[in-house]
């Protein structure tokens, strides 16, 4: 932002007598922040000063006027030729002003029949209406980095894990495929999310509304806007839509930091299933062997600064009284700090996942390790006639003789089945191994090749690819 370069006077100054303190100015202006919402902020005027013609409030040489400096003043923000004021607080203030250097009388007609306070949280909403798109987009990213290698890696059993033991094979499809349905449910959150937030603002004024004849549906039909909202003293002061955008942003960064420590785990020599690319990794000034999987470190460390930005919302918003209060200012920063954040971790997370490999030798080298078909071992004594919770005892006690004698289950002959259960036959070794239970599986959206095939081409038609 440049140095001031005169004192301006206040467009809502004429009640004052005293001049603003200074460091009161530089206390309370936002223009350092907000400036990243000068389109919304033009787009947004207008749309209003077009409907305010539509009205007859303007003439048409006069909305053009305004259209044609407005447009204007746009470009010389994009170029980084436009100095900031923070004497005029804000960029509504900023861009008001610069209007009004120009045209005069007519550019002092754009206020009509609006406040700052419905102008701003029209320009909120269009901002994270088109942050909400931006993310999405971001998501459909991550999710064909991990839809795009399912195919190639669809011969690779793996152990799946709950409670960080090993638990029971699955498909390597069918883990990609489960961060691929986390993405989605936040790709539905948002789109929920824009439902609620797009809703016009423009028109509710301070407060109270507006005795002038304006027209709401028109405005909200420039400006895209869904519904209006028909409450003037709620909408002044609400943001929670901008809370609602925070949790769902919040809820993804979760979702990337669970995906990222999984991959951290991975990627070490006691895991040695994946290898994270060097283009994402960085070493130590140290320890010359290091290749450090930092990118996902910060990844995960970076969700902290994400909910806090939640968690500063939720305090912000707890004592708002009806309707507006300056203390929503403080709304726009916690915003804008998660959503850079967020946009900059989903767009490093899909060359990751894209360019990761599978150690394949390793993973296959263990697999059968921790008794992975123990649970396919027991349906199939199910399937013989045997309750559910004496098979469980069945299987437990030969896993136990196993473990004693370090032999997986496929090794047991079948006469040491039988000694335990013997309903057992020769076909109980078709669902013994981590490839056969595997295989041996049924049901919707479990691991069976065939379920997993469903899945990946579904979501290929979906994603497009």
């Amino acid at each position: 932002m440049a140095a001031e370069q005169k004192k301006v006077v206040k467009p809502w100054g004429g009640v004052f007598t005293e001049a603003t303190d200074a460091l009161f100015e530089q206390f309370s202006e936002s223009v350092s922040f907000d400036s990243r919402m000068y389109e919304q902020d033009i787009k947004g005027s207008i749309a209003h000063s077009r409907m305010l013609f539509d009205v007859g409030i303007l003439t048409k040489e006069e909305f053009e006027a305004i259209e044609r400096e407005l447009l204007a003043i746009k470009e010389r923000i994009a170029r980084g030729e436009m100095e900031f004021s923070t004497q005029l607080e804000d960029i509504h203030m900023n861009v008001e002003t610069a209007l009004e250097e120009k045209l005069g009388d007519v550019g002092r007609k754009l206020h009509t029949a609006r406040s700052r306070n419905d102008q701003v949280s029209t320009d909120f909403r269009l901002w994270i209406r088109d942050a909400i798109d931006r993310l999405d987009a971001l998501l459909c990213g991550v999710q064909k980095a991990f839809v795009g290698r399912c195919d190639g890696d669809f011969d690779v059993v793996v152990p799946a894990y709950t409670h960080t033991q090993r638990a029971q094979p699955v498909l390597a499809p069918h883990i990609w495929l489960a961060y691929v349905e986390k993405f989605e449910r936040d790709r539905e959150r948002l789109a929920d999310c824009r439902k609620r937030v797009n809703t016009l603002s423009l028109g509710a004024a301070a407060c109270a509304g507006t005795s002038l004849p304006i027209d709401r549906t028109k405005t909200a039909e420039y400006l895209g806007f869904e519904r209006i909202a028909a409450n003037s003293v709620d909408v002044s002061s609400d943001r929670d839509f901008a809370v609602e955008f925070a949790f769902d942003m919040a809820q993804i960064a979760i979702h990337l930091s669970g995906w990222a420590e999984d991959w951290i785990w991975q990627s070490t020599v006691e895991f040695d299933f994946l290898k994270i690319p060097q283009a994402y990794s960085t070493g130590s000034s140290i320890m010359p062997q290091k290749v450090n999987p930092d990118s996902l470190e910060l990844i995960r460390g970076k969700t902290a600064r994400v909910v806090g930005a939640l968690q500063s919302l939720l305090m912000l918003t707890k004592g708002i009284p009806l309707a507006y209060d300056r203390d929503l200012q403080e709304d726009k920063e916690p915003v804008f700090d998660a959503f850079d954040t967020v946009s900059v971790c989903l767009a490093l997370a899909a060359p990751i996942v894209a360019g990761t490999t599978l150690k394949r030798e390793s993973i296959a080298a263990r697999l059968d390790k921790g008794y992975l078909d123990a649970t396919s071992f027991m349906e199939y004594l199910i399937r013989q006639g045997v309750p559910q919770r004496s098979a469980h005892g069945i299987v437990g006690r030969l896993v136990r003789k196993g473990i004693d004698s370090g032999r997986a289950l496929a090794e047991f002959s079948l006469d040491e089945f039988k000694e335990e259960c013997p309903l057992v036959d020769e076909n109980v070794y078709k669902f013994l191994g981590a490839v056969n239970a595997v295989n041996a599986m049924k049901s919707y959206g479990s691991t069976a090749p065939d379920q997993v095939r469903f899945q990946i081409d579904s979501w290929k038609n979906k994603l497009g690819l």
